[in-house]
C-alpha cells in the first residue's frame, strides 16, 4: 500500500486486515479520514458533535495497547446524534435538547467503545429522526437531500469520512438515505438489536440501523453488537434460489429510472440461475403503509410528551404528528398491530420458499432540494412487519446519482438475508 493512498477509502474489514499485515497503522487511517472531513465537511455537513483530529489520535495514542489488541483496532465510527454517548452531546436535532448530556452510553455505543472502535463524532439527526431536515447534503451533488433520518451518518461514510455509522430507522431512516447517497444501509430484524440509549418514536417500529460501504461491514459490526463470539468469522455468500420481485403500482410512485434498474437486477437473478416471481400484490403494500402511519403517530405521540411541552420548539411536521396520533383512538392503533402482523403471516404463507424480496430502496434518485427528506412509503410496510432489509448501492441514474435496491427477509433470518446479499453485491459490483 503506498504511502500516498487515501486509507480512508478502505471498508472496515479491509483497513483492519491491512493494520494486522503491516501495510499502514490505525493512526494514518484515522489522519485520512481527518483530511477527509477538512476538505469536505464545510459543504456536506454530516457532523453535528466531533472530535478534534488530536482529540482522536490522543485518545488512540493513550490507549495505545488497549487498541493494538482489539477486535476493531481503534477505527473510527460515526453515531446518529438520537443515540447517547457521554463524552458528547446528544441533541436529537431539536433545540429542546440543545447541549443535553447523557451520563453513559448508550449500549450499542458501549459495545463499539469494547470492540475497540473510536467514536469520532455525532452525525446530524433530523429532529428527533422525524422530518425536519438538518444541515447535511448529498456527497454525491448539494443540491439534493441525502435522505433522512440518518442523514449524517449516510453522507459521512458515502463521502469516505469514516468507513461505519449508526443510525436508526423508524420508518425509512436508515433505507432511504444509504439508497439517496450510495452506500449499504442495513436494519435488523424488530427486536434484534439493544435500544437501550436510543431516544424512541415508536417503539413497535424502532430498529437500530447500520452503514458502511461494504456488505461483509455490517455483518462485522452485527457481529460486535450481539457480542457474537468470533465477530471475524462470517458465511460463505449464499446465492437465492427464489426472489419474490415487487414491482408496478402496488409498490407505489417509482421513477422510470428506478423501475429499470429493479429490470436490470432482476435479468442479472434470472441470468444467475435464480428464480424470480412476480405475483399480483394487491392492496398489502399500501395497507401496511396505512397501518405502520397509524402506529407511528400513535406511539410517538407518548414518546414524545416532554417535547409536547414546548409546542413552539416544534417542527409543524411534528407537531401535526402529535396531534394525529393524540387523535387516534387506542382500538384503531391495535387494529393496525394486529392486521400487520396477520398479513406477515400470511405473505410468507402464501409465498413459501421465497428466500428474499427484492424492491426499490426509495422512489427514485435523490431529490433535489434539502427542504425534505424525501418519500418513505418504499420502507414502511417491511419495517411495520418486522423484517431485516438490506440496501446495496452499485446502479446509477443518467446522472450518475445512486440508484438503491433492497433485499428483505424474513424476521430473525438476517445472517441468511446478510449471505445472500453480499453474493448480490458481487454480481452488481462486476
Amino acid at each position: 500500500m503506498s504511502g500516498h493512498e487515501n486509507k480512508n477509502k478502505m471498508g472496515l474489514k479491509q483497513a483492519l486486515a491491512a493494520v494486522q499485515q503491516g501495510l499502514c497503522s490505525a493512526e494514518e487511517i484515522i489522519a485520512d479520514c481527518f483530511d477527509r472531513i477538512e476538505a469536505r465537511e464545510a459543504d456536506v455537513g454530516a457532523w453535528q458533535h466531533r472530535l478534534t483530529r488530536e482529540e482522536c489520535l490522543d485518545q488512540y495514542r493513550c490507549n495505545r495497547e488497549f487498541y493494538e489488541q482489539s477486535l476493531l483496532k481503534g477505527m473510527p465510527v460515526g453515531i446518529k446524534d438520537i443515540i447517547d454517548t457521554a463524552d458528547m452531546p446528544t441533541e436529537m436535532g431539536s433545540p429542546i435538547h440543545q447541549g443535553r448530556r447523557p451520563v453513559d452510553d448508550a449500549s450499542c455505543v458501549t459495545l463499539l467503545r469494547e470492540a475497540g472502535a473510536i467514536v469520532l463524532g455525532k452525525t446530524v439527526t433530523t429532529e428527533f429522526a422525524y422530518f425536519r431536515p438538518g444541515k447535511t447534503a448529498n456527497p454525491h451533488d448539494l443540491e439534493r437531500t441525502p435522505g433522512g433520518s440518518s442523514s449524517g451518518s449516510a453522507a459521512a461514510v458515502a463521502d469516505e469520512m469514516v468507513p461505519v455509522a449508526l443510525g436508526s430507522q423508524t420508518a425509512a431512516s436508515v433505507i432511504r438515505p444509504a439508497a439517496y447517497c450510495g452506500t449499504v444501509g442495513y436494519v435488523g430484524s424488530r427486536g434484534e438489536f439493544s435500544l437501550r440509549g436510543i431516544q424512541p418514536l415508536g417503539q413497535s417500529l424502532d430498529s437500530l440501523g447500520l452503514f458502511s460501504r461494504r456488505v461483509e461491514d455490517i455483518e462485522l459490526l452485527r457481529a460486535v453488537l450481539l457480542r457474537q463470539r468470533d465477530p471475524l468469522n462470517s458465511a460463505s455468500a449464499l446465492k437465492p434460489s427464489k426472489v419474490l420481485l415487487c414491482s408496478g403500482p402496488a409498490i407505489g410512485e417509482t421513477s422510470p429510472e428506478m423501475i429499470a434498474a429493479i429490470r436490470q437486477v432482476e435479468a442479472i437473478l434470472v441470468e444467475q440461475g435464480v428464480e424470480v416471481i412476480a405475483p399480483d400484490l394487491g392492496t398489502w403494500l399500501g395497507d401496511l403503509v396505512v397501518h405502520h402511519g397509524c402506529i407511528m403517530a400513535y406511539e410517538a405521540s407518548r414518546n414524545l410528551a416532554y417535547e409536547s411541552r414546548f409546542p413552539e420548539q416544534l417542527s409543524e411536521p411534528l407537531h401535526a404528528l402529535i396531534e394525529t396520533g393524540l387523535a387516534t383512538s387506542r382500538d384503531d392503533y391495535l387494529k393496525s398491530l394486529h392486521a400487520a402482523e396477520e398479513i406477515r403471516q400470511r405473505l410468507f404463507s402464501e409465498f413459501a420458499g421465497v428466500d428474499a424480496i427484492l424492491a426499490p430502496a426509495a422512489p427514485g434518485a435523490a431529490p433535489e432540494g434539502r427542504d425534505k427528506t424525501g418519500a418513505p412509503h418504499m420502507s414502511r410496510p417491511w419495517q411495520v412487519m418486522g423484517l431485516p432489509v438490506v440496501t446495496l448501492p452499485g446502479l446509477m441514474d443518467d446522472n450518475q446519482l445512486p440508484l438503491g435496491i433492497q433485499l428483505v427477509g424474513q424476521a430473525r433470518d438476517d445472517d441468511r438475508l446478510l449471505s445472500m446479499a453480499r453474493w448480490l453485491e458481487s454480481c452488481l459490483s462486476s
